[in-house]
């Protein structure tokens, strides 16, 4: 290794634990849940206000609960569930979605976690 290699070395580690920390640790919590249909049609729900709504998909209805500002998939007409088992969604730029049913749950609020930047 050459001098300039410990110099690229050494900005990484001094950087990967900033970037983890600025980007990846956390995020608010959410103050909105936005659920999207497979039509497109967007319906735009508070999470301060209890309560279940039914998205009509394909498949049939998926319901949605929104309880202490929290929100999750109760049930779904799809075979593997996914949506369900992802469980209650808080932090802002969580998601949650039943592919066949066409149907997505996405937490938004005032700041989102880089969750993309992952994969």
């Amino acid at each position: 290794m050459k001098r300039g290699d410990y110099f690229i070395v050494l900005g990484a580690l001094i950087a990967l634990p900033w970037l983890y920390l600025t980007y990846w640790s956390g995020s608010a919590p959410g103050t909105q849940a936005l659920i999207v249909d497979g039509s497109g049609h967007e319906l735009t729900l508070a999470l301060t206000m209890d309560r279940q709504v039914e998205i009509a998909g394909p498949l049939g209805a998926s319901v949605i609960e929104i309880h202490d500002g929290k929100a999750r998939f109760v049930s779904s007409p799809c075979t593997g569930k996914l949506c369900i088992h992802a469980g209650w969604l808080s932090a802002s730029g969580t998601v949650a979605a039943c592919l066949p049913n066409r149907v997505s749950l996405t937490i938004t609020g005032h700041h989102a976690r880089w969750d993309s930047i992952n994969f």
